[in-house]
């Protein structure tokens, strides 16, 4: 055989084995909501600091659900935030990138930690809205990132916390939640008209079942709709509804409210057209591992991605 062909062969052979090895294809992107429930190093109001028990619980959750992007609700200050990610390198997850906001609540925050850069930021810190005649503010915010995965791959990230279901002087509960998921859904709808095919994930605490109308209106409709992923425990659970018209019996819930002794569905990783098409159902889920609730009194939940668009 000549020498040049020889040659070209082997180089073929090694292109081929180094495509195969660092495809984008070949990785999965695991990208997590948590609410840490008031994971403070300092007291603040009447909420006091995250016992070292507490922070552990949270370490081993993080450690076991291997996000690769994670974002949190409750989370105290910057200290807070970076104390968190530092356990979490000493135990060899690192997330050397992170966003934190600061909205109208002062106490606790929304945040983002993430292996990748992001390459954007765009927070909503100052939001607002009329309700029977009196201004409010988002609560907490929104946070919103684009992350870039590799040079092929980017998605767009924006985590809420939407108002409680505690009953508060000022105004209806209720009412008070949907306004901010009013606002939640108009930063959506900028993304999506800014590119109707943007790899987008809204994900986060919103504080309420599916059907309610504040959770409705982030979900949207038609065109605009996000796409609920619906992560559920990994139990053996495989077989459909009984009634076709409703979603499997899974174990989906995320959050145990104590006063009404309760267990909710009311944290969500939903996702745009576009970002569906590198979902991967079976590297979604939510977790379950023993004293779950020492670390906090919502599960994280998971959801997984090819890094390629398709």
């Amino acid at each position: 055989m000549n020498l040049s062909w020889k040659f070209c062969g082997r180089l073929t052979l090694g292109f081929l084995i180094f495509s195969i090895a660092f495809s984008p294809a070949a990785e999965i992107v695991r990208v997590a909501t948590y609410n840490v429930e008031n994971y403070l190093d300092a007291p603040a109001g009447t909420r006091p600091p995250k016992s070292a028990e507490a922070r552990a619980k949270i370490r081993e959750s993080i450690l076991a659900i291997k996000a690769d992007v994670i974002a949190f609700q409750e989370m105290g200050g910057t200290n807070a935030l970076l104390e968190l990610s530092a356990s979490l390198k000493a135990a060899g997850r690192d997330y050397p990138h992170w966003e934190h906001i600061t909205g109208y609540d002062t106490n606790i925050h929304v945040a983002i930690l993430s292996k990748f850069p992001i390459k954007t930021r765009t927070p909503h810190t100052n939001d607002n809205f009329l309700l029977s005649g009196r201004r409010f503010r988002v609560s907490r915010g929104f946070a919103e990132v684009e992350i870039e995965v590799n040079p092929a791959y980017r998605f767009t990230l924006i985590t809420a916390h939407l108002k409680s279901r505690r009953p508060v002087p000022e105004a209806d509960e209720a009412d008070l939640r949907e306004q901010e998921a009013i606002k939640l859904r108009e930063a959506i709808d900028a993304r999506l008209a800014a590119n109707p095919n943007v790899n987008l994930i809204v994900l986060g605490d919103f504080n309420d079942n599916k059907d309610s109308r504040s959770t409705q209106t982030v979900i949207g409709r038609g065109k605009t709709g996000l796409f609920d992923t619906r992560p559920a425990e990994r139990n053996g659970d495989n077989q459909p509804n009984p009634i076709p018209r409703f979603e499997p019996r899974n174990i989906t819930w995320t959050h145990y409210y104590g006063k009404e002794d309760t267990y909710s569905r009311i944290d969500y990783i939903l996702i745009s057209a576009g970002m569906k098409r590198e979902w991967l159902p079976e590297e979604t889920y939510v977790l379950r591992i023993p004293n779950w609730g020492v670390g906090s009194d919502h599960r994280p939940l998971v959801a997984g991605f090819t890094p390629e668009n398709k």
